[in-house]
């Protein structure tokens, strides 16, 4: 049995329209499945929560089969509510604008094909999770999650603070993103909102310290990405060695550095080329810690839920079944 949750809404509503075309394969192989549809933000977490809550009256060997039609958001609202990681194994199906887990991982563009891959995996693949803590919850709130009241959230791709969380709380609720999701152009968002937060960003402080070592201190600080994976924001490769099974965080520091040269630098993360730019730095640590002068966005998978000046962020070394 396959219990599969839809985002119908994930691209503009594309995500209900790639649920019928998978679904008559799993009529015509015979599939046993219950189908839920997410209506509002939360409401995965809360399905999620459900159905693994359902483990502790199970057999002891009862593996849950999700699988989740979304995007990277969809999926890390899934994680949150997972209670027992080794009982449950995670499909993967994205609909989304960003889709970045399915680019680090090479999934077929085939939705079709991602699922009969998931159907026949045998033995799920283990990937890293990251963990933030906020230290400071005393900062604004998200318009998207106004409600939220944890103190931490898990992560399957990124966690960041400052200018790339800006961009991810003003796409979440852009009119344009959704036009141009309709166009098949929705990573242009991103790049747009990107080099508009740009403009706007004040100068902030930040002190970043990795594991035990000695905290360096960022006069002029732009923004901190926390990767598990390689790729964040639509495309943009800013942990190119980033390895999901190694228990590590790769992390990309961007700060002094002038404006300027961020927007001759954001083309290049593409391409993974950008710390070829003084002031973006590459460290790998098992626990990170910052904290910054005033309180900035922070995202988990590009879902923003509040401002911090003070965030933990630590690996769960392979702690995510996959179905690949």
């Amino acid at each position: 049995m396959y219990y599969i949750i839809v985002n119908p809404a994930s691209k503009s509503g594309k995500g209900l329209k790639i649920w019928s075309q998978i679904e008559p394969v799993l009529i015509e192989k015979k599939i046993k499945y219950k189908l839920y549809f997410s209506k509002k933000i939360g409401h995965v977490s809360r399905l999620v929560r459900k159905l693994s809550a359902s483990l502790a009256d199970g057999a002891p060997d009862f593996i849950l089969k999700l699988i989740i039609l979304g995007g990277d958001g969809t999926l890390n609202e899934a994680i949150q509510g997972i209670s027992d990681f080794n009982r449950v194994h995670l499909g993967y199906i994205p609909t989304g604008s960003s889709n970045d887990l399915a680019r680090d991982l090479h999934l077929p563009k085939d939705p079709v094909k991602i699922l009969e891959s998931i159907l026949s995996c045998q033995t799920p693949s283990a990937l890293d999770l990251g963990k933030l803590t906020y230290d400071n919850c005393s900062g604004e709130l998200s318009r998207q999650h106004s409600n939220e009241d944890s103190t931490s959230r898990l992560f399957a791709v990124s966690c960041g603070i400052g200018f790339d969380a800006a961009v991810c709380e003003e796409a979440l609720a852009s009119r344009f993103k959704n036009i141009l999701n309709k166009i098949g152009l929705g990573k242009l968002t991103y790049l747009t909102i990107a080099l508009k937060q740009l403009i706007k960003a004040k100068k902030i402080t930040c002190k970043v310290t990795f594991d035990d070592a000695p905290p360096i201190y960022l006069p002029k600080f732009l923004f901190v990405a926390c990767m598990i994976h390689q790729y964040e924001g639509g495309g943009f490769k800013f942990c190119p060695d980033a390895n999901a099974c190694d228990g590590l965080t790769d992390i990309c520091v961007v700060g002094n550095i002038p404006k300027w040269l961020i927007v001759m630098a954001l083309p290049t993360a593409f391409f993974g080329k950008h710390y070829i730019f003084q002031g973006i730095d590459h460290y790998t640590a098992h626990k990170i810690q910052l904290e910054t002068s005033a309180p900035l966005w922070v995202h988990t998978d590009g879902e923003v839920t509040r401002k911090s000046s003070s965030i933990t962020i630590t690996g769960e070394k392979q702690k995510l079944q996959f179905l690949l």
